[in-house]
């Protein structure tokens, strides 16, 4: 429940076992304005062990330096019960706005409903809230045209049909749960040839992906999958050091991602991977925070924002956000 907490031992411990403090907790930004608190904004990650998160909160830092605002950063850890404990800290601190990325579409719910109860405007980014009494705007690329995108991409390139591997994402997550809609959708819309011969999670970690892929290429070595579509980049480069391994080249079995990080960038000029969805983490935090200083100093309702999904190949890697940074 987030209530305000009337102990301050109670309120200095949660806040202390929580390590949020100032700077090493992420205390960004710039001076205050307008007589804005600390912890005024608050932003809470599902997960900042992911690059996509790292990068997004590398552009929450620049933006709110050029806003001259403070923002404290929270990391869930991929943690529903600790995304909402940090949820109760930042209401107790006295937040005004709170950014969040769900670690789980629906467990979010009931907490921001008591956030907005308390006079707490809330945001979605990168992933949103379902089922919440009061709709939560979302700042957030279309993960369900990114879907498809990918699975467009595999019926155009293989007119004959192909056999696929999908690997997910975090389950619970309205970014897994929707890409895999436009994945369906997509290799549904080709006919019966295009299957997906297995599907399976890798909790968006590389490690994980790279050991599931191995499983599956084991399984499968008479007959392997055309195709492997990974719903973040992170888990496409476990499951390129797997096709590796096995002894598949790149043109044997295709490798897609979804986030277009540098790495993946690299590995598409590389000729190694395919393609990756672009879905520009910067614009999306970037407008998250410009609308969470919006309502503070005017009043002004923050509002739902889709922002349209890009298929990345080689052919035009030019138009990703992130090109710069491949080395």
């Amino acid at each position: 429940m987030i209530r305000p907490l009337t102990s301050r031992r109670r309120f200095l411990g949660l806040v202390s076992g929580l390590g949020l403090t100032a700077v090493a907790g992420g205390l960004l930004g710039g001076c205050a304005r307008g007589g804005q608190n600390a912890s005024e904004i608050v932003v809470s990650f599902n997960d900042l062990s992911q690059p996509f998160f790292v990068a997004m909160r590398r552009e929450l830092e620049d933006e709110a330096t050029k806003l001259g605002v403070k923002v404290q950063v929270m990391d869930a850890q991929n943690n529903s019960s600790k995304q909402i404990a940090d949820l109760e800290a930042a209401a107790v601190q006295g937040a005004k706005v709170v950014i969040v990325a769900p670690t789980d579409s629906k467990a979010l719910a009931t907490a921001a409903d008591e956030l907005v109860e308390q006079g707490v405007a809330v945001i979605s980014v990168d992933r949103n809230i379902a089922g919440a009494k009061t709709p939560v705007p979302h700042v957030g690329a279309d993960n369900v045209a990114g879907g498809r995108a990918m699975a467009d991409w595999v019926v155009k390139t293989y007119p004959a049909g192909a056999r696929v591997v999908v690997i997910t994402n975090d389950p619970g997550s309205s970014s897994s749960i929707e890409r895999v809609k436009g994945v369906h959708e997509g290799l549904a819309a080709g006919g019966p040839a295009f299957k997906i011969v297995t599907e399976q999670t890798a909790n968006s970690k590389r490690d994980q992906a790279l050991t599931v892929t191995q499983n599956v290429l084991t399984s499968m070595h008479d007959t392997p999958p055309d195709v492997i579509l990974c719903l973040n980049d992170d888990m496409a480069m476990g499951a390129l050091e797997a096709v590796r391994a096995a002894g598949f080249g790149p043109n044997k079995i295709k490798v897609l991602g979804f986030d277009a990080i540098p790495e993946a960038l690299a590995r598409i000029r590389a000729g190694e991977m395919v393609a990756s969805v672009e879905q520009n983490p910067g614009q999306q935090i970037r407008t998250a925070l410009r609308q969470a200083v919006a309502k503070i100093k005017t009043g002004a309702a923050p509002k739902s924002v889709s922002l349209t999904p890009i298929l990345i190949t080689s052919a035009n890697l030019a138009e990703a956000s992130r090109i710069s940074e491949v080395k």
